[in-house]
């Protein structure tokens, strides 16, 4: 998987802009991390942003630590969730998904709390090894959580994907998260909506969704 990145990477020098929205990294504990698979990215990263291209970042419920250390060192602009973009001469509403889905509402309280900035500065304060160790606790308690609950859940609530659109006065919302792709189109108000949704990695093949002349469109590729 992460040569198939990498290998995504080059093809895309040259090109205007990359937007990462988020469950970038399994989990990020801090930028004070760093391994050999985590400089490989970084490099990769770097690389494509020397050529010219700009590299968007928005942290993910998974990678929410990221920070400003790691957009130094990749020169990647964080961007908050959610962000307005122009793609194509459309005003294109961009977030990372999770805030979307508010009918799992003991997940809706955590996230609350792991976005909370005073949280995040306590636990970063943390030795790095009480911090990994946390993560693997609350990932093994997601996964036996999600196991417990319906696929409806889990999903985006439509009033809230409504609610947001409507609210940041766009037709075109574009997330991750649920890991669920798919191109949706809808009419709400007599206005043409249009929601895309991110596929999850494997490591055969990735997903994106390119922007260009010939419009924006969600596809799949092999590694």
């Amino acid at each position: 998987m992460t040569e198939g990145f990498l290998a995504l990477l080059q093809r895309l020098h040259g090109e205007e802009a990359l937007y990462i929205l988020g469950d970038f990294f399994e989990v990020w504990m801090g930028d004070d991390f760093e391994n050999d698979f985590v400089r490989t990215v970084k490099d990769g990263l770097k690389a494509l942003s020397d050529s010219g291209t700009q590299v968007f970042l928005m942290p993910g419920n998974r990678d929410f630590l990221l920070g400003d250390l790691f957009c130094q060192q990749t020169g990647a602009q964080m961007l908050e969730d959610p962000t307005t973009v122009t793609l194509n001469g459309e005003a294109v509403l961009l977030m990372h998904g999770d805030s979307l889905c508010t009918q799992d509402v003991e997940y809706m309280k955590i996230r609350q709390m792991f976005r909370n900035p005073a949280w995040q500065q306590e636990f970063l304060a943390k030795p790095l090894e009480e911090r990994i160790a946390f993560a693997r606790y609350v990932r093994a308690e997601s996964q036996s959580d999600q196991k417990m609950k319906s696929n409806d859940i889990m999903d985006v609530t439509p009033e809230e994907v409504v609610r947001c659109m409507t609210g940041a006065g766009v037709r075109t919302l574009i997330h991750g998260h649920t890991h669920r792709p798919d191109d949706h189109h809808w009419q709400e108000n007599d206005q043409s909506l249009r929601r895309i949704v991110l596929g999850d990695w494997s490591d055969t093949g990735g997903w994106l969704i390119r922007a260009d002349e010939q419009g924006i469109r969600l596809e799949s590729f092999d590694f």
